[in-house]
């Protein structure tokens, strides 16, 4: 078995449907259970290929031909003083979770973003009990910013989300007062 990563595809929508069926999946995420097939395809679509200028990109991992995990970094908004953000989501079937699948992504987007689309900031929101998440996010460089209360409803109850960014690596910046 081996892992691949490349751009989500439009025949990736049943498998995606399907990962995001899992309340461990679509609970840890701003989805809504019963996410269809067609819904899929349709955001799918509007991903790729991304605008002409864009430096989105999103990725499937794939194990054995059947997409096993989703991560992508989307524009923070359309402000040109916001260009060099970019938000980050991320996602890994609850049967490939602790396997490297979203340690592979990170490490993709990341390299993408550090090194190809000229991202300084990378921005995501983690709910504030997915520990395994914000571990991931860690290693990887992000740093908590604040949290967020009862930002989204999860099965019933507000909860609170940690806001998190990295900055890229290499970038000199200049300290503010």
């Amino acid at each position: 078995m081996t892992l691949t990563l490349r751009r989500v595809k439009a025949a990736d929508a049943a498998a995606i449907a399907e990962q995001f069926s899992a309340p461990e999946v679509f609970g840890g995420t701003l989805q809504l259970p019963f996410a269809s097939e067609e819904m899929w395809m349709q955001r799918i679509a509007g991903m790729n290929p991304p605008a002409a200028g864009s430096n989105e990109l999103v990725l499937a991992a794939v194990l054995d031909d059947k997409p096993v995990g989703l991560a992508g970094l989307h524009p923070v908004g359309p402000s040109v003083r916001r260009r060099h953000a970019m938000g980050l989501g991320i996602t890994v079937a609850r049967a490939n979770q602790g396997q490297g699948v979203g340690q592979a992504l990170m490490t993709a987007l990341l390299d993408f973003a550090d090194n190809w689309a000229q991202v300084l900031r990378i921005e995501l929101t983690v709910y504030h009990d997915n520990q395994r998440a914000i571990r991931l996010y860690e290693r990887h460089g992000f740093a908590p910013e604040g949290r967020l209360k009862a930002y989204a409803l999860r099965n019933g109850e507000y909860v609170d989300v940690v806001t998190m960014a990295r900055l890229h690596p290499r970038q000199p910046l200049v300290a503010t007062a």
